[in-house]
């Protein structure tokens, strides 16, 4: 163990004397460097002789990597630049014998792709001991042997190479024998035991010696066998091989058990001195476990598998030995020829995944390195992508191929692509490898949420509750994730000038609108909405879509009568002539209804009459007719109550009271009175104006009704009542206009309505007919000015009331 050790300062020494940098023209270095040196021990700073940047080399991603070896025996220190010892170097183990050991390295480096080729020269270091394959050489010499016979001694063998392999042999001091050295070609030192004087076999039967090797290392290191001489009679002849060096060439895929060559050698003795025996000599063990020798034949066989891109050449020593020990040494060269047995291999040095979709054409996403181990044309690869892909290879430096986009990406079209690289080599046959690259694309916020439609319609029924569901609006976005996240909103607008916020709100999340109020078709018949669809991308993208809102009408206002007043409003009496005719028209109800569609078709029903059948109602008009003529026995006064109906579901309806006078006299106008005062409310204020009425005017009225009469009488055969119905404005609501030619009537009824100005309690009615029955324009009734002065004062509101003839107080 002392042997094969030695000091640091050995080391330290060598390492000075032979780390020795060289650049080469085209960029590449080259150092010496000593073997067995400790790891992480600085071979160079490659940054400083290849000129590169220290400071960006981490950024560059630069690293080692090995050309064809299996291991990456040197490092570099991305801080400093310095190359570093990564693994034990053996320079015995890398090249054996080899004078020249260069370890191939390669320095590569990112952004941009750059690439040094570093040669490593290995210096041996006298690290092995020399060594004799035998511990004892025995001689038989026959006693006849004369003086300055030369006896060749076997080699010691030295693993170092140079000046620290074998140098010189020394024998010990002894009377018989002395060593002669002499060098081969090659410069390997070879010794001879020289016989300086005659043996006496009777004196000295064995003779013992011991020969020393010495190797020209700093220390030297020895090594020693034993030769032991045997004194014999007379073998003179050693064998001599035929061919001192042996050359063949063998392919690396021959078969086990082939025949590599044969070894000759002859010897000049007879007999046992004669026979020759063959045996390798210092032959590595895995190159003894690859090849074997037929010791009687000098056959050489092939024992084990043979790989070119192991090991290209062999060298084999072989020993002839004669049946009495003489010996003699040659040469086998076993070149060993490349064959096509090694596929491309495909390395992904670098991928940029995953890819913007918004990356620009001829962006690089990967480097690929694709090596073969074979050598020459079976060396040579070619690299393509066969399927249909936005991406292409691009040669860079050797070996070297970029990945880069041919088109614009898409990811909302394909967000992943398996990209099959293929290498192929032109060997003869070609082989060849694949590689699958599976890259994604990144999404990038380039498209807007689109609404499902491009507008909406909500129908919402009035009437509707707070927070009720009116419609859902959906945009879709394609993106990924926040990007493809849809958040809802409401454009700020008016409607009929208040925020729409205050009529509807919307679900940001679910798209989902929901009423904030309730509806009143009869308010609010539509209303549009403009709603926002907005991602979450940045920057964000937008859309909007128009909802239109309409309020579906619900049956929830009952019909509202204009004419004649609902009960216990007012009390109106209409006058119809006993010479009526069956289908003449009495009177007209007229009523409203605040919904629209079926909910406002009104109908007309007659629920009681004091006459059944007497009078009849359209159902559709309201015109109340007459059904037959009057007869004797009809009542002078009658009461039609009467049904108004919507058409909703369900129906809504209301009631009124008409009341009909059958009459051709004014003087029978008491009688009147008295059915108001059947029929009427007995209110206070009634009777007391009643009594204030009939005690102050008692003369007046008495005056009036004998005109009235008399008149009558004169234009009795023209008040038919085949005419339009007055109707009082007072009864029409204040959102309605006064009728001219409008509504359920005919375009040729016109109606006039008049009342008084005092309480409601106190209106009177007077029916003036524009048909083609109307009286002529002379003999239209006028005021009783002197009358009326009288009745100053009539309602007992202090306000003046105006008295018309024919009029009746209710």
């Amino acid at each position: 163990m002392e042997d094969k050790r030695f000091s640091a300062a050995a080391l330290t020494l060598g390492f000075c004397l032979f780390v020795v940098a060289a650049r080469s023209a085209f960029g590449d270095v080259s150092y010496s460097f000593p073997e067995e040196m400790k790891r992480g021990s600085v071979i160079g700073n490659v940054a400083k002789d290849l000129g590169l940047d220290v400071n960006r080399l981490s950024a560059r991603k630069a690293r080692i990597d090995t050309e064809g070896n299996r291991k990456r025996y040197c490092d570099i220190n991305v801080n400093t630049g310095e190359l570093t010892v990564a693994e034990r170097i053996d320079r015995e183990a890398l090249c054996g014998k080899k004078t020249v050991c260069v370890l191939k390295q390669e320095l590569v480096l990112e952004n941009p792709l750059e690439s040094h080729r570093i040669n490593i020269n290995i210096q041996d270091v006298n690290d092995n001991t020399p060594a004799f394959k035998k511990d004892v050489i025995k001689f038989e010499i026959n006693e006849i042997a004369i003086k300055g016979t030369r006896f060749l001694l076997e080699e010691a063998h030295d693993a170092d190479i140079g000046t620290n392999a074998v140098q010189s042999y020394s024998i010990d001091q002894n009377e018989h024998f002395t060593l002669a050295v002499s060098s081969k070609a090659g410069g390997r030192i070879y010794c001879e035991l020289v016989l300086d004087k005659e043996l006496d076999r009777e004196q000295q039967q064995e003779l013992t010696l011991t020969l020393t090797a010495v190797d020209g290392g700093t220390p030297p290191r020895s090594g020693t066998v034993v030769i032991h001489v045997t004194v014999l009679d007379a073998n003179d002849n050693a064998p001599v091989f035929s061919q001192s060096v042996y050359k063949v060439s063998l392919p690396e895929n021959s078969p086990l058990n082939t025949v590599v060559l044969t070894v000759s050698a002859t010897d000049a003795d007879e007999g046992v001195n004669g026979e020759v025996l063959f045996e390798f000599s210092h032959v590595s063990e895995s190159d003894s476990s690859t090849f074997s020798l037929n010791p009687n034949s000098g056959q050489i066989g092939l024992t084990g598998p043979l790989d070119y891109e192991e090991e290209s050449t062999y060298e084999l020593q072989i020993q002839a030995t004669d049946g009495l020990g003489l010996v003699s040494f040659a040469t086998v060269i076993i070149e060993i020829l490349d064959i096509n047995d090694n596929a491309p291999v495909i390395v992904i040095k670098t991928l940029h995944s995953p890819v913007p979709e918004n990356a620009a054409p001829g962006t690089e996403v990967g480097i690929i390195n694709v090596q073969d181990r074979d050598s020459e044309n079976n060396q040579k690869v070619h690299c393509s992508i066969q399927q249909s892909v936005p991406f292409k290879l691009v040669p860079s430096i050797k070996n070297y191929y970029s990945l880069v986009t041919t088109g614009e990406l898409d990811r909302e079209l394909v967000s992943d692509y398996n990209i099959t690289i293929t290498a192929s080599d032109e060997g003869s046959p070609p082989l060849s490898s694949s590689k699958t690259l599976h890259l994604s694309v990144a999404d990038v916020n380039d498209n807007p949420p689109v609404f499902e439609e491009q507008s909406y319609s909500a129908h919402v029924k009035e009437n509707n509750k707070a927070g009720s569901s009116v419609c859902r609006v959906a945009a879709r976005d394609p993106d990924w994730r926040q990007n493809g996240t849809v958040v809802y909103f409401l454009s700020p607008s008016d409607v009929s000038g208040a925020p729409v916020s205050s009529f509807v709100s919307i679900n940001g999340d679910t798209g989902v609108l929901h009423a904030v109020r309730s509806f009143d078709y009869e308010q609010l018949k539509s209303f549009k909405v403009l709603v926002l669809a907005r991602d979450n991308g940045s920057p964000p993208l937008s859309s909007n879509v128009s909802v239109s809102v309409w309020i579906s009408d619900e049956n929830d206002n009952s019909p509202q009568i204009l004419y004649p007043s609902p009960e216990g409003h007012s009390f109106m009496t209409e006058m119809v002539p006993k010479a009526a005719q069956s289908g003449s028209l009495v009177s007209k109800v007229i009523a409203v209804d605040a919904d629209s569609g079926q909910n406002a078709w009104l109908s007309y029903h007659m629920v009681k009459a004091t006459e059944p059948g007497l009078f009849t109602i359209g159902e559709h008009s309201g015109e109340i007719r007459m059904q037959r003529d009057i007869s004797e026995s009809d009542h002078m006064k009658q009461n039609l109550v009467l049904s108004v109906r919507d058409n909703g579901q369900p129906s809504l309806s209301v009631t009124c009271t008409v009341y009909l006078l059958i009459s051709d006299n004014l003087a029978e106008l008491p009688e009147l009175k008295d059915m108001s005062y059947e029929e009427s409310s007995s209110k206070l204020t009634f009777y007391l104006i009643i009594a204030l009425v009939s005690v102050s005017t008692f003369f007046l009225t008495f005056i009036i009704i004998v005109l009235a009469v008399r008149f009558c009488h004169r234009r009795k055969s023209r008040l038919l009542f085949d005419g339009a119905v007055a109707i009082p404005s007072a009864y029409l609501p204040p959102n309605y206009a006064e009728v001219e030619g409008a509504g359920t009537l005919r375009s040729s009824y016109n109606y006039d309505a008049y009342l008084t100005t005092g309480s409601r309690t106190s209106d009177f009615n007077f029916i003036t007919s524009y048909s083609d029955r109307t009286l002529p324009a002379d003999l239209t009734l006028k005021k009783t000015h002197a009358s009326v002065e009288d009745l100053e004062g009539f309602d007992g509101a202090g306000n003046d009331s105006q008295v018309w003839p024919l009029g009746f107080f209710s």
